[in-house]
């Protein structure tokens, strides 16, 4: 009996104890976050009840919509603050250039060559955007340059910078045809000196440089305090000079417009889930853990089953990509990397689940009206299904603008068969048992087991080529068409993430590394204003 009672005020006091210390936590949790916005799922609810029965709800929230404060005495400047020369019509040469890769690598390659052209004393001529030179079929209302950009605008933006050209004279086109003249390929961190000291020379000797431009740029990002003005330069190309033509800005205000007439302001969210950063950055397990958790959710023994590999296809075609950087020497790193690592040091993007989770928590309600930008989002609208749950008004160009409205920005263009990826032909019985033959000495050791199940719609699609061959097939004329209009959608985007009352970037590097759009973004509406609602993540 005595023993039974002294287990009674045992368990007693430790109740006691649970409920103190479950009091002082609360205590804690609701006194000690004064700078963040308190959000309860039972207020989140009782505001939509609310808005509901009203009809009208206060959006107009100042910690989430309002100005920062502290940045609102900030004005940009990128007008020359010194002595500064117009360009001396006897220029050194001409520099013409060929521009490969996606939107932020083209807008941040055409500064760096204005930048060039000036520290050269050269004659610019307008730049080659491969991306739509290459593809078939475009329309021929518009080409290279001019598929994107404001020819016009870019000429008489830049005429107290540069001279500008929009093509060579005839009497050099032929010798430029046969490769007489020197080529370049410059790294994305090639300094001044380089230019200087070998770009220069070639310059003056042959009066025609050819500069070919993959990486996304050929410039260092921060130049020396000596050129000021030249990183000022930068700035008058990005913000002022590259203006899109003008059927863009018009389907882009309008889509601000639109998101306007809904009487609420809106919030942009880039993902920034694109196959190239993610293999620069080695964050491939990103999508290799998702399946892990969704594989271990629904069929929980495999949990148990350690030696059965969890591999996402996207992981594989994340470290193809990967690879072919460190063969071209964008990547000095080993192929395979801990991404574990690389998330904890803020390398990897956020996934749109934990974008999620932080507006909520930051107090943005269920109804707010997020728009999804980028023209790529690599693992496609799956990764987006968390994110849709939390929010119910998510939308994207395709929500906005009508297919008509989207194709009378792409132009007239000519048909292109459908070419769906092909797998190689079936072995014949014949020629497996040839190979069976000449596998090798007997008794064989039994197959490994295979390293995943390779399911039929794998096979198929863009992707198809990874489970069946380890080159990465060349891009067909429809995917060359695809990729040039990705240029575009990137453009309605980036008009509308610069208006936006705020922005939610998935991932930025801040002008470091490999170029992404967020970054190019967030630079932009520091400029435009400097006080405007834009969040920087700590990943």
């Amino acid at each position: 009996m005595v023993f039974k009672s002294k287990i009674k005020w045992i368990a007693l006091f430790v109740l006691l104890l649970s409920f103190v210390s479950l009091i002082r936590h609360l205590s804690i949790a609701r006194f000690s976050t004064v700078d963040l916005v308190q959000y309860t799922a039972m207020a989140g609810f009782r505001d939509d009840f609310a808005a509901s029965i009203s009809g009208t709800q206060n959006f107009r929230n100042k910690k989430l919509w309002g100005l920062v404060k502290p940045l609102q005495s900030l004005q940009p400047y990128a007008n020359p603050r010194s002595s500064y020369p117009v360009p001396n019509k006897q220029s050194n040469g001409f520099i013409y250039a060929k521009i490969f890769g996606g939107f932020a690598n083209i807008r941040s390659s055409i500064c760096d060559l204005v930048t060039i052209s000036r520290l050269l004393n050269a004659t610019l001529v307008i730049p080659e955007i491969q991306e739509s030179t290459r593809s078939k079929g475009i329309s021929n209302k518009f080409k290279s340059f001019s598929y994107l950009y404001d020819e016009e605008q870019f000429v008489a933006s830049l005429t107290n910078d540069i001279l500008i050209v929009k093509s060579l004279p005839e009497n050099l086109k032929a010798a430029r045809r046969r490769n007489a003249f020197p080529t370049f390929k410059p790294k994305t961190s090639a300094s001044p000196k380089f230019y200087i000291k070998e770009v220069l020379p070639a310059l003056k000797k042959a009066k025609v440089v050819g500069l070919v431009i993959t990486d996304g740029g050929c410039l260092q990002s921060i130049l020396p305090s000596s050129l000021a003005e030249f990183q000022r330069l930068r700035c008058r190309v990005a913000f002022h000079a590259l203006q899109f033509r003008p059927e863009i800005r018009e389907l882009g205000h309008r889509m601000v417009e639109r998101l306007r007439a809904w009487g609420q302001p809106f919030l942009v969210f880039h993902p920034g889930l694109i196959r190239d950063m993610l293999a620069y950055h080695g964050c491939a397990e990103l999508f290799q853990n998702n399946l892990r958790e969704r594989q271990c959710f629904f069929v929980p023994f495999l949990a148990l089953v350690t030696h059965y590999p969890v591999v996402d296809v996207h992981s594989e075609l994340i470290q193809y990509r990967r690879a072919q950087m460190i063969k071209r020497g964008i990547i000095n790193e080993e192929l395979g990397v801990d991404s574990h690592l690389r998330r904890e040091n803020g390398s990897c993007p956020l996934m749109p689940e934990e974008v999620g989770i932080l507006l909520r928590a930051m107090g943005y309600p269920p109804k707010t009206i997020i728009y999804v930008a980028g023209s790529e989002t690599f693992g496609g609208q799956r990764v987006l299904i968390p994110l849709r749950a939390m929010f119910a008004n998510l939308v994207d160009r395709t929500s906005l603008c009508s297919k008509t409205e989207l194709a009378d920005l792409v132009g007239p263009e000519t048909h292109l068969p459908l070419d769906l990826f092909q797998s190689p032909p079936a072995k014949s019985e014949e020629q497996l048992k040839e190979e069976w033959k000449k596998a090798g000495p007997r008794p064989r050791p039994l197959p490994p087991p295979p390293g995943r199940p390779i399911y039929r719609h794998e096979k198929e699609g863009w992707y198809g080529w990874i489970t069946e061959t380890e080159t990465e097939p060349d891009p067909s004329p429809v995917d060359l068409r695809m990729q040039a209009h990705r240029l575009l959608w990137d453009a309605l985007d980036y008009i509308v993430s610069v208006e936006a009352d705020a922005f939610f970037p998935g991932f930025n590097n801040d002008g470091s590394g490999w170029p992404d759009v967020s970054s190019l973004v967030m630079g932009h509406r520091l400029y435009e204003i400097a006080s405007s609602r834009t969040y920087r993540p700590d990943r």
